[in-house]
């Protein structure tokens, strides 16, 4: 998992379920269980333990757990070994390790930013 400095996340813990869509300008973790959309400018992480079902967009993911649902990342998307991905990817550079799963089709290109509405 990326080392990025814990500050700077808004962290939704293993112990959560949210229902609902994120949007905002920071940065995300999600180790607990998301059930709706994520629009965020800044990076997202997903961890191991976290799911995610819904659309994505972020500047940039990581993503070690699970999400069913289309993602697209302006800057980078990384897939660790233990990421599953169900669902289409939109990003200007991939990154998947040995031991991911993704099942859906890949765009690479340039992106805008997501733009948030607050």
């Amino acid at each position: 998992m990326a080392k990025i400095d814990e500050q700077d996340f808004t962290h939704i813990s293993a112990q959560t379920s949210l229902q609902g869509d994120i949007t905002g300008n920071s940065n995300v973790r999600v180790a607990g269980k998301i059930k709706g959309s994520i629009i965020i400018q800044g990076d997202l992480v997903i961890e191991k333990t976290g799911t995610v079902e819904g659309e994505i967009q972020a500047k940039t993911a990581t993503v070690a757990g699970t999400i069913q649902g289309n993602i697209q990342c302006a800057e980078k998307l990384t897939l660790e070994q233990t990421s599953s991905l169900t669902g289409n990817i939109h990003t200007k550079q991939l990154i998947i390790e040995n031991g991911a799963h993704f099942q859906g089709n890949c765009a690479m290109g340039e992106i805008s930013k997501p733009k948030v509405t607050t």
